[in-house]
């Protein structure tokens, strides 16, 4: 038997069928929950996946246009010479 953190609701977690990381979501508030301890059963609010993706989508546009800067700045040079 596992506990909330976030509405203190029991949620009965069998300890062999789950690993440390597994996520699962409250059956009372819907929270999305993360395994963080074994034995016992230690539950934790999830982080938010879709927060790292955008970062994750920040991160490839802000490469690309550096690599777009870059390549204007060669042309740049090319048609000085």
């Amino acid at each position: 038997m596992a506990t909330c953190p976030e509405c203190d609701a029991e949620i009965e977690v069998d300890e062999f069928d789950v690993d440390k990381g597994d996520q699962l979501s409250c059956p009372e508030c819907g929270s999305n929950l993360e395994v963080v301890g074994l034995t016992p059963i230690e539950l934790d609010i999830a982080m938010d996946d879709d927060d790292d993706d955008d970062d994750d989508d920040d991160d490839a546009e802000e490469k690309e246009d550096a690599e777009e800067e870059d390549d204007e700045e060669e042309k740049d040079e090319d048609l000085e010479e």
